[in-house]
């Protein structure tokens, strides 16, 4: 199982859009995409410029898989522009 921590920092102007992209990505990803364990999005309660993105997958291959989808492809490329700052990703496995 592999866990995705996905933290962004957004143009405060741009939160609004970036929600409304994030949540159009989670919608298409969940009972779409295979191995997805879980696909979420979260707003940081001290700084709503913070979006964070939190994956779980089955495996690396599902994670591949995810990344080559129509909907990963189309939206992934538009949160370029409302990012005030390159963010984080972090990858993990469980190991108990």
């Amino acid at each position: 199982m592999i866990k995705i921590v996905a933290k962004n920092y957004i143009k405060a102007e741009k939160v609004e859009q970036y929600i409304a992209l994030a949540k159009k990505l989670v919608q298409e990803t969940v009972p779409n995409d295979a191995g997805c364990i879980g696909y979420e999005l979260f707003q940081d309660l001290s700084n709503p410029q913070i979006l964070t993105m939190i994956e779980e997958w089955e495996n690396q291959e599902a994670l591949n898989g995810h990344t080559r989808t129509k909907h990963f492809k189309e939206i992934v490329p538009l949160f370029k522009d409302l990012e005030e700052k390159p963010g984080e990703m972090n990858l993990y496995q469980k190991l108990a």
